[in-house]
């Protein structure tokens, strides 16, 4: 097990009964569990209390895993190299690890859960009611309790592009004289530029993480990031990076060269085809913003298979996606079902003597 002495972990205490905060969706407050107390961002600018330090002493074993103290039992915390706020596992108060979100690691932005709970729960058992044919301890209630609200870590790019485009344009007519057909076909030189401004194109930025999925929640509503503050942490779980915006970089210029291209192209009308000749795109103004984005997240062992299925929803809008697993025995029953009438009213029918 690998120990982190130099990082520290935090919980956020209630002024009023030093019960643990964590923050809530509905309200945008921060809520005490014990006393119902709620607190505004500006009332927690800084922890309640100092941040305890790791304990020490462990050998370097397993660099996939980190072992943390908990400031409110002393309890020790496992987590993975990459977590950056969890739950204790003996108090269940919500603990930020302070020294994961430090430096060059620290966010510049957070988009805060506005989904709870609750709302994620009705929203996930409406969704899974239209699907007929998943195990049905896939929506169990004890599966549904291990729905976990987890901010993920992703990169934001954004940039102002300078493009041109040289394009043929295209117009067909056709005309008859007598029985003869004559199409006339006209081509002319079409130019069109134009400066566009690009905001925050999003990359995940974590490894481990379902790239499919991380990609299919969004898009989020960048209007509402705000400076990161670790205390939206707080009662839910959260990921640092561990992929560098140099690995994007090349992938997201491609995106958006090909963009601006497609966006002059498409402002030219009153043509039948237009065939682009040259293009050129020039980038300016790049940045780079780090963020943490809220997804809800439900995962499923499918014995059976030895499969892992993932199901997950924007916690912000409440758009959903997943990969489902099938119950082969609920579908063979639909097919005997429709399978055995049929052939019986053939037989009768004298079909298939």
């Amino acid at each position: 097990m690998q120990v982190k002495p130099e990082m520290n972990t935090i919980t956020y205490k209630c002024p009023n009964c030093d019960g643990g905060l964590v923050f809530d969706p509905k309200s945008q407050k921060f809520k005490c569990e014990y006393c119902l107390s709620e607190f505004t961002e500006g009332e927690l600018e800084r922890p309640p209390e100092e941040p305890t330090e790791a304990s020490a002493g462990q050998p370097e074993s397993e660099a996939a895993m980190v072992l943390y103290q908990c400031p409110s039992c002393g309890a020790e915390i496992v987590t993975e190299e990459t977590t950056a706020a969890t739950f204790c596992y003996y108090c269940h108060n919500p603990v930020v690890i302070s020294g994961k979100l430090e430096g060059r690691y620290r966010p510049d932005y957070v988009v805060p859960f506005e989904m709870d709970r609750n709302k994620a729960e009705e929203i996930f058992k409406s969704w899974i009611r239209r699907k007929k044919y998943v195990p049905k301890d896939f929506y169990s209630p004890k599966q549904i309790e291990m729905m976990e609200g987890i901010y993920y870590p992703y990169w934001l790019y954004s940039c102002k592009v300078d493009g041109r485009i040289d394009a043929e344009g295209v117009r067909r007519r056709t005309t008859r004289t007598g029985s003869m057909e004559f199409l006339e076909t006209s081509r002319y030189q079409v130019e069109r530029k134009g400066l566009m401004e690009v905001r925050n194109v999003s990359r995940n930025a974590l490894k481990k993480a379902d790239r499919r999925l991380s990609e299919n929640v969004l898009p989020f509503d960048m209007e509402k990031l705000k400076p990161f503050q670790a205390g939206y942490l707080s009662g839910f779980k959260a990921e640092r990076r561990d992929m560098e915006k140099e690995e994007f970089t090349e992938e997201i210029e491609a995106e958006i060269r090909d963009y601006a291209v497609a966006s002059l192209k498409n402002s030219i009308s009153g043509y039948d085809s237009i065939n682009v000749k040259n293009h050129e795109e020039k980038i300016t103004s790049p940045e780079w913003g780090y963020t943490l984005l809220p997804v809800w997240v439900l995962t499923y062992k499918d014995k059976k298979e030895d499969k892992m299925y993932y199901f997950a929803m924007n916690g912000q809008s409440g758009k959903i996606c997943g990969v489902l697993p099938v119950d082969y025995g609920r579908l063979a029953g639909l097919f005997a079902l429709v399978f055995f009438p049929v052939l019986i009213m053939l037989l009768i029918g004298g079909y298939l003597i």
